[in-house]
Formats: C-alpha cells, sequence, structure tokens
C-alpha cells in the first residue's frame, strides 16, 4: 500500500516518519513543499500519475494561529484549497485521503464536549480556514476521513510545550491563562491512532468526521504547570484571565472535543494527556542530554 504524507515537516508528519519502520507493510512517500506543493494542482496531479497512492494522510497546514489575522488568504490557501486539490485527486486516482481539522472550528461558548455533529463557528481567520477546508473536503472528496485534534504538541516543531520548557528555564516565572479549556494531545499518540485506523477503513466510502485528542480536560495553566512539574525547571507559573493577555486572533473558551465515536469506531485507546506529556518531556530530556 502507498501511503503519501503532506507537511512532514511538521510535528505530526514527523511523527508519522518515526513510525514507518514499524508499519513493514505500507511504502511511505514523505513529502512537504519543497517536494510538492499541495496548492498547486498541476504539481499535484503531476505527483498523483507518478505515485498512485492508496493513502493520502495530510498533516500540511497553516498553523500560526494569530499571524492569519494579518494573512488570511494565505491561510486559506494551504488550509482550504489545497484540500480541495487533494480531495480531487484522491478521488480521480482512488486514494482515501485522511485530513487534519482543529478543534478551533468551534466558538467555544458551549458548556459540554463538542461532538461531530456540533455546527462550527470559527472565530479566527486561522478557524475560518481550517473549517473551509472541512467543507472543501466535504464536497470533493469521494472517500476521506477528517480528524479534528486539538492543543496538538511534540517533540518536534514549535509549540506549547517547548515554548513554556524555554521560557521557563530562561525566565523563571511566566503568566498562563487560566479561562481557557480543551485537552493537550500528543502528536505521536495521533500519528499511531491513523494508522491504526487505516485498516478499518477498506472499503470506506463518503467523508466521515472524528474527533481525537488525548483523554482528560484541563487548561493552559494547569498544562504549563504540568510540564514545569515534569521537567523539573524551578519557574513559578501565575494563572491570569484571557482579558489581560491580549492576542491578535481570538481563542475558544472551551473546546473539549468528545471522543466516542472514534473509540466506537475503531475500538482503539487513548491515553491520558498527562502520561502522554510525561513521556513526551522525557523524549526532550534525553535529546538535551546527548
Amino acid at each position: 500500500m502507498n501511503i503519501l504524507i503532506t507537511g512532514s515537516k511538521g510535528q505530526l508528519g514527523n511523527e508519522l516518519r518515526l513510525l514507518e519502520k514499524k508499519y513493514t507493510e505500507y511504502r511511505f512517500t514523505f513529502t512537504d513543499v519543497e517536494e510538492l506543493d499541495i496548492t498547486d494542482v498541476q504539481a499535484v496531479s503531476a505527483f498523483f500519475n507518478e505515485l498512485h497512492p492508496d493513502v493520502v494522510v495530510n498533516c500540511a497546514a497553516y498553523t500560526a494561529v494569530d499571524k492569519a489575522e494579518q494573512e488570511p488568504d494565505l491561510a486559506l490557501k494551504i488550509n482550504s484549497l489545497a484540500v480541495r486539490n487533494l480531495s480531487n485527486a484522491c478521488g480521480e486516482f482512488n486514494a482515501l485521503l485522511i485530513h487534519v481539522s482543529t478543534d478551533y472550528i468551534f466558538s467555544g461558548k458551549g458548556y459540554r464536549p463538542y461532538v461531530e455533529t456540533d455546527t462550527p463557528e470559527p472565530v479566527s481567520s486561522y478557524a475560518r480556514s481550517k473549517y473551509a477546508g472541512e467543507t472543501q473536503m466535504l464536497s470533493s472528496c469521494q472517500n476521506g476521513v477528517i480528524f479534528r485534534t486539538s492543543w496538538l504538541y511534540s517533540s518536534f516543531g514549535n509549540n506549547f510545550v517547548k515554548t513554556i520548557l524555554k521560557y521557563g528555564k530562561d525566565r523563571g516565572k511566566l503568566n498562563v491563562v487560566f479561562d481557557q479549556i480543551g485537552c493537550p494531545t500528543y502528536a505521536g499518540d495521533l500519528a499511531s491512532a491513523i494508522l491504526q485506523v487505516i485498516p478499518g477503513l477498506e472499503g470506506h466510502e463518503g467523508v466521515e468526521i472524528f474527533h481525537y485528542s488525548n483523554e482528560g480536560v484541563t487548561s493552559w495553566y494547569d498544562f504549563a504547570i504540568a510540564i514545569i512539574s515534569f521537567s523539573g525547571i524551578p519557574c513559578v507559573i501565575t494563572p491570569v484571565e484571557t482579558k489581560d493577555y491580549p492576542l491578535p486572533a481570538p481563542r475558544p473558551f472551551y473546546s473539549v472535543l468528545n471522543k466516542t465515536r472514534f473509540k466506537e469506531r475503531f475500538g482503539i485507546a487513548i491515553p491520558y494527556w498527562r502520561d502522554s506529556l510525561e513521556e513526551c518531556i522525557k523524549k526532550l530530556s534525553s535529546e538535551v542530554a546527548k
């Protein structure tokens, strides 16, 4: 089976790369923008003609949430137009498209974990571009799965965990918002889940949406406390309200994802967020020690 990974230099793409040796029954092709510009419809067509992929995992995304307020067109190009290009190409070659979306498509004004059928209400340029990508896929993809995830982090790339570790060590004192609630997701767990579900999607038709994050619920403040605790860095974390830490793009206040559909469909256990965070911190510590 040929599996094409786009955005392979990002957090999720790198985690999938680590799993390549474990899944010897698959033949992986890892690409980033240098090898394949998925916003270029002709480039996508030519690449598919050469590779003939059976499965495409789209990890490519514009993820600079605040910068997207100044670059909405670029965010839309990468997060929406590219998804349409991949959807059409997958339809032509009878390939399964697995696309990664975000909890940010919801307003965050809810009071219970969001299910897949809840109505999206994006409140930022980034969120609108990701929702547009979902819409493109739902309208043009013949065979696909959308995984919505939240608060993604990894030992690769830039993310909240590495930011807290860096500034916690440099400054010794940080302010972190406590009134935004969600769930961190270790990209290594999501990568593993994606590869595990592929056999169960054989013969799949249409587009389905699944929510996937690590188990549990927390705030950014409590997330930061756990990061500092597991790392052993002497840093004081002070809780602040969102209004005291203004950013260009608004964030959802409550974006916990209900994962019942995923668990019932695939029967895959989902790790607890603190356990996965501890695993990631240990990995980062061992890399520093080297």
